[in-house]
């Protein structure tokens, strides 16, 4: 089995530091890749530093497939760990190295592979689609897999007299339920803490003293709803409201007219949306919406991990085969990328 890392672990371990990301920083991290036959990945809500070392950044799935397609032996993800499982899963016969495997996740921690079969067993028959962002013990017992972006596509795709069993995050599955219409889907009751945090009252607040302002919602904020009630109630202008994939957002950043946008989401995002669209002024609803666990993946960790080759990512090879099946049916549905 894939080793795990609880939340708890993690909330409590004291990240490795000491290391300035200044230039040789840079020149040694990028001798040591080469050295190691190593592409970098970096996900979007790593520290700006991490972002801009690496070979590739961008979402969890997204970054996966390009290092499953790349000719390097070696990856080095810098994200939290069930996203380097899902490299390993798509690429088993590479090394995946995560550079801190103490980062994990409250999203994917909020259910397990034991739960998820107990929950199967109460509704046999039940197709069980679950988010990118679970372990690969979860994703074993899937189904099918799916991203924030393409997870409607993906329930639509399934007969409709059938039950959905939609894990793990409620706010998505809320989502994916409000936009399909269907009344035939369970969803678990798991969430990001960080997402989760990021609440109605407080976009209200914000999008009142910017009235000028794009929304871009991340599915999986706790006020995914509430902006689509102000857009209802007419105290934002619907067209102002869009929710988002991380993908998603980066996409609409670059196609926005919008001067001014608040951004729901790990603070991480705000990196990639003002390199992609330096002229509007990105701003998170919450600025404390930071993760934890993704900034673990400090310099002095990143350097660590390329010097010593640590920490290594395992994933059963059974396990694996059964992952990469529910990951291959959500990927011939089609529009995969734009993840999590």
């Amino acid at each position: 089995m894939a080793a795990t890392t609880s939340v708890g672990q993690a909330s409590s371990a004291v990240a490795f530091g000491g290391v300035e990301p200044d230039a040789a920083w840079r020149e040694e991290v990028r001798r040591l890749a080469k050295q190691r036959d190593a592409v970098l990945l970096a996900h979007n809500y790593q520290l700006p530093e991490i972002q801009d070392i690496a070979d590739h950044t961008g979402d969890s799935l997204a970054l996966s497939r390009i290092a499953a397609a790349s000719d390097a032996s070696t990856i080095v993800f810098c994200g939290v760990h069930f996203m380097a499982e899902t490299a390993k899963i798509l690429s088993p016969d590479k090394t995946v190295l995560i550079p801190d495997a103490r980062a994990g996740c409250s999203l994917a921690d909020s259910i397990t592979a034991e739960q998820l079969r107990a929950w199967k067993a109460e509704h046999p028959g039940a197709v069980v689609v679950s988010y990118v962002n679970t372990t690969a013990e979860v994703k074993a017992e899937t189904d099918i897999c799916c991203t924030s972006s393409n997870a409607v596509e993906v329930v639509q795709s399934i007969p409709a007299d059938r039950e959905v069993l939609f894990c793990p995050d409620q706010f998505l599955g809320a989502h994916v339920r409000r936009v399909t219409g269907r009344d035939n889907i369970h969803v678990w009751a798991g969430e990001c803490h960080v997402h989760a945090g990021i609440n109605g009252p407080e976009l209200a607040e914000r999008a009142a003293a910017r009235p000028d302002a794009d929304l871009f919602i991340h599915p999986e904020c706790g006020c995914a709803t509430s902006a689509l009630y102000l857009a209802g109630e007419g105290a934002v202008p619907a067209e102002r409201v869009k929710i988002l994939s991380t993908g998603g957002m980066l996409d609409e950043a670059r196609a926005t007219r919008a001067r001014s946008v608040l951004v729901a989401t790990e603070v991480g995002m705000l990196h990639q949306l003002r390199k992609a669209a330096p002229e509007v002024d990105f701003q998170a609803v919450n600025d404390r919406a930071s993760c934890r666990y993704m900034k673990m993946i400090t310099p002095a960790a990143l350097l660590r991990s390329l010097r010593e080759g640590v920490d290594e990512v395992h994933v059963d090879p059974d396990t694996a085969a059964r992952a990469r099946d529910a990951v291959q049916r959500m990927i011939a549905i089609g529009q995969p990328g734009g993840g999590e």
